[in-house]
């Protein structure tokens, strides 16, 4: 057991944001990278090093949520189920609790080093994309393109040819070219000037400031707040329905994290009970604005952030 834990424990979180890649919500990445862990412990008697323990694992993981994914429907941003709105007028569609929608990762689950690095492999744009493919060529593209393995290693992990590799790599980087990443391109601010323009959001969205928000959001920005189907496009929608149907003065309790290799804010809101967890915003940034707002409305996501506020006061800071 000692060799065993020695031995793979050091690849959980690269594990993690692998099975988060595919599957799209970091609660089942956690339970498949669990199930890894408990077919590696069962399998190490048998394992006699014909490849490293870390190709060993990455087999086992693909596997496992290959498996998982056969029966269970993609998670997609409401930016991947229709057109935005440009009006803020427009009625809103009813949430639609029954999608499995697309779910963020805190950063403070995966490898820093990994983050560092590869950036572009857990960016939420990126992650979207990823949804789109189907779950093989999804699988391909993230070992070959995402974690560098050569073909030969996928093709023994997925166990199949080298060509069929090649092939569905090919038509997994082309249906993601369709897919026009452009939030991948955009440039983020250093540090001193990510930091300035996350603390004037924040101060204008808790003092309900929408001539404030207007001056850090890009023309185009886009906001999507699952499980809300219906998102909006260009700064007047934006602020438009903010200003009208969020924006309460004293009603918002937001700190700042860190969600697939962006800022992110946990969100609180006043209840007559007092601040409770009500879910997530992603950010996007470029340059010295904000190009699009990610808000995942479930407070179920809240807890992988950090722990719940008290009840009966404002919430204590989650470890992020």
């Amino acid at each position: 057991m000692t060799d065993f834990a020695a031995e793979t424990e050091p690849f959980r979180p690269e594990l993690l944001a692998h099975c988060y890649r595919l599957l799209g919500s970091i609660h089942d990445a956690e339970d498949l990278v669990q199930e890894t862990y408990l077919r590696a412990w069962r399998g190490f008697g048998r394992f006699e090093g014909r490849s490293s323990v870390r190709r060993w694992l990455y087999k086992i993981a693909t596997t496992a949520c290959l498996t998982a994914l056969a029966t269970r429907a993609r998670r997609p941003l409401p930016s991947g189920l229709g057109a935005p709105a440009d009006d803020h007028r427009v009625p809103v569609a009813d949430a639609e609790p029954s999608v499995p929608w697309l779910q963020p990762v805190p950063d403070a689950l995966l490898d820093p080093a990994a983050i560092t690095a590869g950036r572009a492999g857990v960016r939420l744009a990126f992650i979207a994309a990823l949804q789109l493919l189907p779950a093989r060529q999804r699988a391909v593209l993230t070992l070959r393109d995402v974690l560098a393995f050569p073909a030969a290693d996928v093709a023994g992990m997925l166990d199949t040819t080298t060509d069929a590799v090649d092939s569905a790599l090919r038509r997994a980087r082309t249906r993601l070219a369709e897919a026009a990443l452009a939030e991948d391109d955009l440039a983020e601010p250093g540090e001193p000037a990510r930091r300035t323009l996350l603390d004037s959001y924040v101060d204008a969205f808790v003092r309900a400031d929408p001539g404030a928000l207007v001056k850090l959001l890009r023309a185009d920005v886009e906001l999507e707040m699952p499980p809300i189907p219906t998102w909006f496009t260009g700064r007047d929608a934006v602020v438009g329905f903010l200003a009208s149907r969020v924006l309460r003065e004293g009603r918002w309790h937001l700190v700042p994290t860190r969600a697939n290799g962006q800022p992110a804010l946990v969100e609180y809101a006043r209840t007559e009970s007092g601040f409770e967890p009500h879910g997530v915003q992603v950010l996007t940034l470029a340059g010295d604005r904000i190009a699009r707002i990610t808000a995942f409305n479930d407070p179920a996501l809240v807890p992988a952030f950090g722990r719940a506020p008290a009840r009966d006061s404002r919430p204590a800071v989650p470890d992020a």
